[in-house]
């Protein structure tokens, strides 16, 4: 798996041709998209790996894309669901972000998610698949989630031990200072905007050593809001998406429950997905 790919002169002028022609994603609700709503499909999603796998069609007409990421799994749950698949489809490019939704719970044990991760990714690894694996975003300025900012440090040490072992590639959001603006967040504060998935896509490519179009700007935004109108926001997010998602952890259930793939089966990034099931309606982990 090579580190730095090799490219070649492709026919469009200022822009090369990647090595990849099958690109698979596999996780929970970043990979899938959740925050990032389809403007050409109602009730779906885009989101990053979407938008990633747009630029890579855009130098390899014969470039195919499928997306089995599920919100709400665990790590646990994408080996069970996905792993096989992942392999079946024989994929030159594996994207893969596990373990968040385990971090996120009580007692979530970073290194236990690493050694799952491991074996995951041992198992790919015999593909002779570029592989590409993301540390977790910085939270400290997240509310309820900037208390857990240590284990996800934890995680991101782990995950790039995992990288150095099978030669993989590490897409860096705890690096990507951008992610800190509010306007890179959703309303649910669990999940990344458009724009926020726009910035991980870019960053993706650069980390994959891909030339691409995506606008990277972000202007900062200054927070003119009094205390008082901070605190019924913050109340405003307690009542319609902090609550559900405690309500679901305390019956065991998930926002993924009755979600299958939206891209199940690799195809040219224009078609429309053979499972478009996702639903417009609880878009939490």
């Amino acid at each position: 798996m090579p580190n730095s790919p090799s490219f070649e002169n492709s026919d469009s002028a200022n822009s090369t041709a990647h090595p990849w022609r099958r690109y698979v994603a596999m996780g929970d609700s970043f990979s899938e998209g959740v925050g990032d709503p389809d403007p050409e499909n109602p009730g779906a999603f885009r989101g990053w790996a979407d938008r990633l796998a747009q630029e890579l069609s855009r130098t390899v007409p014969e470039f195919a894309y499928a997306n089995l990421a599920i919100r709400g799994r665990l790590i646990q749950q994408i080996i069970d669901e996905q792993l096989e698949a992942t392999i079946a489809l024989k994929p030159d490019l594996v994207s893969i972000c596990a373990g968040g939704n385990d971090v996120l719970r009580p007692g979530g044990d970073p290194d236990k998610i690493a050694d799952l991760l491991d074996s995951m990714i041992s198992r790919l690894s015999d593909l002779g698949a570029t592989i590409l694996l993301f540390t977790g975003p910085d939270i400290r300025d997240t509310p309820v989630l900037g208390s857990i900012r240590g284990r996800v440090a934890i995680y991101n040490e782990n995950v790039r031990t995992v990288a150095a072992r099978y030669d993989a590639i590490v897409a860096d959001m705890w690096a990507l200072r951008d992610l800190h603006q509010p306007q890179m967040w959703s309303a649910d504060r669990l999940h990344f905007s458009p724009l926020g998935h726009q910035r991980i896509a870019a960053m993706a490519l650069d980390s994959l050593n891909v030339p691409h179009q995506l606008d990277t700007s972000v202007e900062a935004v200054v927070d003119t809001r009094t205390w008082r109108e901070a605190r019924i926001e913050d109340l405003q997010w307690a009542r319609e998406h902090l609550a559900p998602w405690v309500l679901r952890r305390l019956r065991h259930q998930s926002s993924g429950d009755g979600i299958t793939p939206k891209r199940p089966t690799p195809t040219p990034f224009s078609q429309t997905a053979a499972n478009d099931s996702l639903g417009a309606g609880d878009s939490s982990n």
